[in-house]
């Protein structure tokens, strides 16, 4: 299966996707990962603020709000 590799924040609306890997380093990376952010986690953006900034996230049930900036650390694969 050849799936295709982007940034969470270049992901569409409604569309779903599995972390492929973290590029974030430090304090953020952390952050990520106890949010529950690992590798194989799906992720799908539900909303995105009049502004454009920050993405609401539905992530292993919950609903979490990401700046552009920590979203593009993130990449994913597109389900």
């Amino acid at each position: 299966m050849n799936s295709r590799r982007i940034s969470l924040n270049q992901l569409p609306m409604g569309r779903k996707a599995n972390v492929a890997m973290l590029t974030a380093e430090g304090a953020s990376r952390r952050r990520m990962l106890d949010l529950g952010v690992v590798d194989g986690t799906e992720i799908e953006p539900l909303y995105r603020s009049p502004s454009g900034n920050p993405v609401a996230y539905l992530i292993r049930g919950a609903v979490i709000a990401l700046r552009s900036d920590v979203s593009e650390k993130i990449i994913v694969s597109v389900v």
